[in-house]
């Protein structure tokens, strides 16, 4: 359910290929989603983390 929650997310935010890592922040955040959920769905969905502050996402 939460891969469906970040998909949904992402699409209302416009993003495809890549997030930065502020971004990620404000949408785990925002959507009480994990950071770590977020980066393995980025990480499964070849989505770049970009501006990754103190390695928080690989």
């Amino acid at each position: 359910m939460t891969a469906d929650k970040i998909a949904k997310v992402f699409k209302e935010e416009g993003i495809e290929k890549q997030i930065t890592c502020p971004q990620a922040f404000v949408i785990a955040e925002k959507h009480k989603i994990s950071k770590d959920a977020i980066s393995t769905y980025c990480n499964e969905h070849g989505i770049k983390i970009r501006a990754c502050q103190l390695g928080c996402f690989k």
